[in-house]
C-alpha cells in the first residue's frame, strides 16, 4: 500500500500533521507532502476532513524475479561488535543459498567495521558488502533504510534475512515500503520451495496457537525478520575465503533530520536470554511472584538467567523480557532448568533445543518430562532448596 495526496482535495488544513506518529508529513505550499519515512500506517487518512490522503496499491511495474539472485543478511552490529543473532542467520543464509545455487551475503553499516567481515565470511558468506560512514557509526532508522534499500534496488537480492531484534523490527519494515516488497514478521522457520525458488517463511499465529507459511509469490525481495536462537549458527571456518567489497554511501539532509547528541549505557541489568548458557525457568507452579526470588537464586548458584512461561509473564509475575516459548524469546542453553513449568508445546518451542534438560515438577504427567533429560517429580519449593544446598557446599569443597 502507498499513501498519497489527492492535491484537488487537500485545503493544507494541517490535520494531518497531528495525526502522523512518524512525523512523516507536513504541509508545504499549502499541500500535504509525504516524506519517505511514511510507513503507510494510514493514521492520516482516517483523520483527514477532506478525505484527501488516501491508501492504494502501489505495484512495481516490470518487475523480472529472475533478474533477483542470492541470499543477503543484514548483519546488524552493535559497537562494533557482531551479536550471535548475526551468525545465525549467516549460517541460514549459506544452507538457503546452497539449495538455490546462489551466493549468501552479508551486509554491514556503520563506522570502522572492516574488521567484522572475516568472521561473517568463516561462517557461511561467499560476499560482504560494507557501507562505511561516521554517519552510520550509531543506527538511525533513516540513514541506515536509506543506504540498505539503495543497496537493494542497486544489486536485487531474492532473499533478505534480518534479526528479529529492536533494530531489524524498527528496519525491516521501513525498507519493504520503501521497495515495494512484502515482509514476514518473526519467522522461526524458513525454507525453500525449489519448485518455484520461493521461500517458505513460518511464523506463529493466532498468540502462537498455530505456524503459518507464508509466501511471497510476485515481488522481490521476499524478506523476512528471524528470531534470536531459533537458527543453529555454525562453527566457524577459518579455512573459508570470501569477497569484501566497500559499498558507497550516499545520504542526503533529509536522511539526516534526527540527530545523534549523545549514547548513553543503561546501567541496569539486562536479560540476554538467548546467549545464556544457563537457565532457570519458572511457571505457573510457582504460585506467585514470590516465587521467583528462587529461581533467581538458583540462577545466581547456578551463574545463568532467570526465564519464565507465558503464562507466569501474563500473570504479572515478571517482566515480558523474561519470558521463553513461540511467543516470547528461542534459547539453546547449555543448561535449561524447568520449574513448575507443564511444558504446553508453545512452551517446548522455545527451549527444546537446549543442550540438556532438567525438569521439576509435582505433576508426573507434565508433557515437558517428555524432552527430560532428568525429570524430578517433586515440590519445588522443597526440591530446589535442597539443590541450591547442594550445589553450594560441592562449590566450598572445591574452594578448600
Amino acid at each position: 500500500m502507498e499513501l498519497r495526496v489527492i492535491v484537488e482535495k487537500c485545503t493544507g488544513c494541517g490535520v494531518c500533521i497531528y495525526a502522523c506518529p512518524y512525523n512523516a508529513i507536513d504541509v508545504i505550499d499549502g499541500k500535504a507532502k509525504i516524506f519517505e519515512s511514511c510507513v503507510d500506517c494510514g493514521a492520516c487518512v482516517d483523520e483527514c476532513p477532506e478525505e484527501a490522503l488516501v491508501l492504494g496499491v502501489e505495484v512495481k511495474k516490470g518487475i523480472r524475479i529472475e533478474d533477483y539472485r542470492n541470499v543477503w543478511v543484514f548483519a546488524e552490529q552493535r559497537g562494533g561488535v557482531l551479536p550471535s543473532v548475526s551468525f545465525q542467520l549467516m549460517s541460514k543464509a549459506r544452507d538457503l543459498a546452497d539449495v538455490l545455487g546462489v551466493e549468501a551475503v552479508a551486509v554491514i553499516l556503520g563506522n570502522g567495521i572492516d574488521d567484522l567481515a572475516q568472521p561473517l565470511i568463516w561462517r557461511g558468506a561467499d560476499r560482504v558488502y560494507i557501507a562505511d560512514d561516521p554517519e552510520l557509526a550509531h543506527y538511525r532508522t533513516e540513514p541506515y533504510a536509506r543506504v540498505l534499500s539503495d543497496l537493494i534496488q542497486e544489486k536485487k537480492p531474492e532473499i533478505v534475512l534480518f534479526g528479529a531484534t529492536v533494530v531489524g523490527r524498527d528496519l525491516a519494515p521501513r525498507i519493504s515500503q520503501r521497495i515495494y516488497t512484502g515482509l514476514t514478521a518473526d519467522c522461526t522457520g524458513l525454507d525453500i520451495d525449489e519448485s518455484e525458488r520461493r521461500l517458505l517463511q513460518t511464523r506463529p499465529a493466532f498468540g502462537g496457537n498455530i505456524l503459518a507459511t507464508i509466501i511471497c509469490p510476485n515481488h522481490r525481495p521476499q524478506m523476512s525478520t528471524v528470531r534470536p536462537g531459533v537458527m543453529r549458527a555454525m562453527e566457524p571456518d577459518e579455512d573459508r575465503e570470501g569477497i569484501v567489497e566497500h559499498v558507497s554511501v550516499n545520504l542526503e539532509e533529509t536522511d539526516l533530520r534526527v540527530k545523534l547528541l549523545e549514547v548513553v549505557k543503561e546501567a541496569r541489568k539486562r536479560v540476554d536470554l538467548e546467549e545464556a548458557r544457563i537457565i532457570v525457568s519458572g511457571g505457573r507452579g510457582l504460585g506467585g511472584p514470590d516465587g521467583f526470588k528462587l529461581m533467581e537464586a538458583l540462577a545466581e548458584t547456578l551463574g545463568g538467567e532467570v526465564g519464565a512461561s507465558r503464562i507466569a509473564v501474563d500473570s504479572g509475575w515478571i517482566s515480558q523480557d523474561h519470558q521463553v516459548g513461540q511467543t516470547g524469546k528461542t534459547v539453546r542453553p547449555n543448561l535449561y532448568v524447568a520449574c513448575g513449568i507443564s511444558g504446553a508445546i508453545q512452551h517446548q518451542a522455545g527451549m527444546k533445543e537446549s543442550a540438556f534438560i532438567v525438569v521439576i515438577n509435582k505433576d508426573p504427567g507434565a508433557p515437558i518430562f517428555s524432552i527430560a533429560d532428568v525429570g524430578i517429580v517433586g515440590d519445588l519449593y522443597k526440591v530446589v532448596p535442597k539443590l541450591i544446598g547442594e550445589l553450594e557446599a560441592a562449590e566450598a569443597s572445591e574452594t578448600t
